[in-house]
């Protein structure tokens, strides 16, 4: 994520840097992971952003040995055979990939049904974000509340900043319009913004969304269009 190779850059930072798509953590929709709720509840925490993310400060062993022991369920005995080492190494480096998540805070972010109280507070978001009432957006969102929006390598934090930002650079998602999804276990919408070159709103982005103890703590901006198609939501709104 781009909070993991910069700092936050102040609101007046014109959007111009880039990087490859294939350098960010992308988001994958809950149903095509499973369909059966059951299931869904299993493999959320192994696909929230913040593990997807904290994979990548892990060597390739250690990556391996997580996956397979904590993901997939195998035995410290199954995982040894199969990268032709001992159990005792298996155990090493479970260990160690465990302390780096530690380190890396991964379970900001956990998954989970959301509550009555999350729940109104997305339909705020939304009503906020439609309505471009940038007042009422920043006070749902924590005091360090950030944002990002992968493909551009900054991001922004901070109640003034983003302030700052809905009405500077990001004036142009005035009149947009939200469609829920799902994103990795983590609420999410796909948003559309005023068609710059004629009628309609045209695919912007798609929001996944961070709560923290009652209120927004991030907001992933994820800029690929081609999402769209992957979310399985429509590729213009009248």
């Amino acid at each position: 994520m781009p909070m993991d190779m910069s700092s936050p850059v102040p609101s007046t930072t014109p959007p111009v840097e880039t990087l490859p798509h294939e350098v960010f953590v992308e988001p994958v929709p809950d149903s095509a992971i499973t369909r059966d709720p059951a299931e869904l509840a299993v493999y959320q925490d192994s696909v929230r952003l913040a593990f997807v993310a904290a994979l990548q400060h892990l060597p390739p062993k250690q990556r391996a040995v997580l996956i397979l022991r904590e993901v997939l369920n195998w035995q410290a005995s199954e995982v040894a055979d199969l990268l032709e080492t001992s159990v005792a190494s298996v155990n090493s480096a479970l260990q160690r990939a465990r302390a780096t998540l530690t380190v890396t805070d991964v379970e900001r972010s956990r998954a989970g049904a959301l509550d009555p109280a999350e729940k109104e507070l997305l339909a705020r978001y939304v009503a906020a974000f439609e309505s471009y009432d940038i007042d009422s957006l920043v006070s749902l969102l924590h005091e360090d509340g950030s944002i990002s929006m992968p493909p551009f390598a900054m991001w922004i934090a901070g109640r003034d900043e983003l302030k700052g930002w809905y009405l500077g650079y990001g004036k142009g998602c005035d009149g947009s319009k939200m469609i829920p999804v799902s994103a990795n276990g983590m609420p999410a919408f796909a948003q559309y913004k005023p068609n710059p070159d004629g009628p309609g709103l045209v695919p912007w982005s798609i929001q996944v969304l961070e709560i923290e103890d009652g209120k927004i703590a991030h907001i992933h901006h994820f800029l690929d269009t081609r999402l769209f198609e992957r979310f399985g939501v429509p590729t213009s709104l009248d």
